[in-house]
């Protein structure tokens, strides 16, 4: 019985030396892991929240759009002389600051409903991308925080034709996020422009909206 004990102790001890073995060596693996793709990982998670939420907000502005809450006409206005010939391109500033507190809210309420439950960096995309990218396991990508931090118009013109010129107003949206990626965490901006009204102008473009402009 004695004997049998001391065997079965050494057993025993032979098995957890050997789990603290592995331990150790998935541990080492893990550090070189680290050190050799921790750049990349971030890299992929960045330009992966950049997409999605790029997304995000292009398609919460074309909504609007759609519903047909951004219209050029509301947003910019023409005034003429006698012969209709235009002679300044004013804006409706209280409309603009309107349309921008309306689409911030609602870009606010589509980045605090964001899935993120497909967030992740298939550990093929690393180590062979040109065979396994997009396989095998996920490296867990994580949003530490995500919140809108401003936004602005511009305006921009362009040559439509003869006597003609396009006039459009893009919207610049600003989101801070910080991500979380294997104990690491990464703050960036993700900046999105996206074109929310336009119209074709025909004749010359006025001097005094370029020169003093509204947006």
């Amino acid at each position: 019985m004695l004997f049998g004990g001391i065997a079965l102790k050494r057993f025993f001890g032979k098995v957890l030396r050997f789990f603290a073995v592995i331990a150790v060596l998935c541990v080492v693996l893990l550090i070189l892991f680290r050190i050799k793709y921790q750049s990349a990982i971030m890299d992929l998670a960045e330009t992966q929240i950049r997409n999605s939420t790029s997304d995000l907000i292009n398609d919460a502005i074309d909504k609007q759009i759609e519903l047909g809450n951004i219209q050029y006409d509301r947003m910019v206005y023409f005034e003429k002389d006698l012969n209709g010939r235009i002679t300044a391109l004013k804006t409706n500033m209280s409309e603009v600051n309107r349309l921008k507190t309306d689409i911030l809210s609602i870009i606010n309420d589509e980045i605090l409903a964001l899935d993120t439950s497909d967030l992740g960096i298939p550990i093929g995309s690393l180590i062979l991308p040109e065979l396994l990218s997009g396989k095998g396991f996920q490296i867990p990508v994580l949003i530490h925080s995500i919140r809108n931090s401003d936004a602005s118009f511009s305006s921009s013109f362009t040559e439509a034709g003869i006597n003609q010129t396009l006039q459009q107003l893009t919207m610049e949206v600003l989101v801070d996020v910080t991500v979380l990626v294997m104990g690491e965490t990464k703050s960036f901006t993700v900046s999105s422009h996206v074109v929310v009204a336009e119209t074709v102008i025909v004749g010359q473009v006025p001097d005094t909206f370029l020169q003093s402009g509204g947006l």
